[in-house]
C-alpha cells in the first residue's frame, strides 16, 4: 500500500518527520511512501500550490498523509495561487466530501482545557463535516451596486445529493458509537439549511437505530461550551462544521491534539491535524506533533485496515501524556522531536 507524505509549510515537515518515525517504529513492511511537495513549498519551487506531479502522487496513493499549508510570503498572490488552495484542490479533485473529526479528550488532559475540568472530561463526539459544498466552492466575486458601492458576495448552496451523502456517512458513523446524530443547521434563516434538515429527515428512515436531533449552528456552539458530553456524533455543513471543529478543538484543551480525515465514497482519505502551519514556530521545534500522529492512527485505521496498528498508536500518545509529555502549547515545555521521542518509546 502506497501512502503519500505531504508535509506542506511552516511546522508541516517538523511534525511530519515526528509522524514517520512512529509509522517506521510498528514495522508495517507492506507501507511505501512518496513524498511531494504542496502548499507555499510547492508554490516557490513550482509555480503552483498543487503541482501536477503532486496531485498525481495523491491519486496514485492508498492514502495521504497531509502536514499543513500557509506561507505569509504568499499572502499577496492571487486566491488561485495561495497555498490554501492545495487542500482545497486535493478535495475536490479526489471527492474527499467526509471530514471526520474527533473531539475526545485524554484524562491527562481535562486541566489543559479551557473548560472546567468535570466539564471537558465528558467530551467524546465526532464532528462530520461536508467538504465539497457550501460558500467555499459556491459562485463568488467581487462587484459594484448600483450606487458604486464595492460588494463582496458567496453562494451558500448545497443539492439534495450532496447533503444525502454525507448524511449517510454521519448515520453510519453514529451506527458504530453511542447511536445519538445531531444535525446542525440554521434552518430558521437560511433556505440551503432548510433543505439539510429535510433531507436529513428522509435518511434517518434508513437508520431507525440512531437517534436524530436537530440544532441550530448559534445554540451548537452554545451547548458545546455548556454540556458537550450530550453530542455524540454531529453532521453539518462546509462553513458551521470549519468553525465548530476549531471550537471542539479548544474544548479538549489544544488546537495540537485533534487529528483529522477526509474520506471519498470508498474510503481513501487524507489526513491532517486540524490546526495551521503555525509559521511563527516554524523551525523552532516548538510545535506539537501528536495531532499529526494521531492523524496517521485515523489513517491505519480507516483507509489502510490496520486497526491494531492504529490502537498501539494511540495507546502509546495516552501513555506518553500519562508518563507526563507535554510540549508548550499543553503548558510544558518538551521540543517536536522529545515529544515524538515520548510516543516512541511508549511505543
Amino acid at each position: 500500500m502506497r501512502v503519500a507524505l505531504l508535509a506542506g509549510d511552516g511546522i508541516g515537515p517538523e511534525i511530519m518527520a515526528e509522524a514517520r518515525r512512529v509509522l517506521d517504529a510498528l514495522g508495517l513492511d507492506d507501507l511505501t511512501y512518496e513524498e511531494a511537495l504542496v502548499g507555499g513549498a510547492a508554490y516557490k519551487a513550482k509555480g503552483h500550490p498543487l503541482p501536477p506531479e503532486t496531485l498525481d502522487a495523491a491519486k496514485r496513493a492508498d492514502a495521504i498523509l497531509f502536514g499543513a499549508v500557509g506561507d505569509p510570503d504568499c499572502d499577496a498572490l492571487e486566491r488561485h495561487l495561495r497555498p490554501e488552495q492545495a487542500i482545497l484542490g486535493l478535495r475536490k479533485e479526489l471527492t474527499l466530501f467526509s471530514n471526520l473529526r474527533p473531539a475526545k479528550v485524554f484524562p491527562q488532559l481535562a486541566d489543559a482545557s479551557a473548560l472546567k475540568a468535570e466539564v471537558a472530561s465528558s467530551i467524546d463526539l465526532l464532528i462530520v463535516r461536508e467538504l465539497n459544498g457550501d460558500v467555499y466552492f459556491g459562485e463568488k466575486g467581487m462587484r459594484k451596486t448600483a450606487d458604486g458601492l464595492r460588494e463582496g458576495y458567496d453562494v451558500m448552496s448545497y443539492n439534495e445529493a450532496e447533503v444525502r451523502r454525507i448524511a449517510h456517512s454521519a448515520f453510519k458513523a453514529a451506527q458504530v458509537r453511542r447511536k445519538k446524530l445531531c444535525s446542525v443547521d440554521k434552518a430558521n434563516v437560511l433556505e440551503t439549511s432548510q433543505l439539510w434538515r429535510d433531507v436529513v429527515i428522509e435518511v434517518s428512515a434508513d437508520y431507525p437505530d440512531v437517534e436524530l436531533s436537530h440544532m441550530y449552528v448559534d445554540n451548537a456552539a452554545m451547548q458545546l461550551v455548556r454540556d458537550p458530553g450530550q453530542f455524540d456524533v454531529i453532521v453539518t455543513g462546509n462553513l458551521f462544521g470549519d468553525i465548530l471543529s476549531d471550537q471542539a478543538s479548544m474544548c479538549v484543551g489544544s488546537i495540537g491534539m485533534l487529528a483529522s480525515a477526509s474520506l471519498d465514497a470508498n474510503g481513501k482519505g487524507l489526513y491532517e491535524p486540524i490546526h495551521g502551519s503555525a509559521p511563527d514556530i516554524a523551525g523552532q521545534g516548538k510545535a506539537n506533533p501528536l495531532a499529526t500522529i494521531l492523524s496517521a492512527a485515523m489513517m491505519l485505521r480507516y483507509s489502510l485496515n490496520k486497526p491494531e496498528a492504529a490502537d498501539r498508536i494511540e495507546k502509546a500518545v495516552a501513555t506518553a501524556l500519562e508518563n507526563g509529555a507535554r510540549s508548550a502549547d499543553l503548558g510544558g515545555s518538551m521540543t517536536t522531536r522529545e515529544m515524538g521521542d515520548a510516543v516512541l518509546a511508549a511505543l
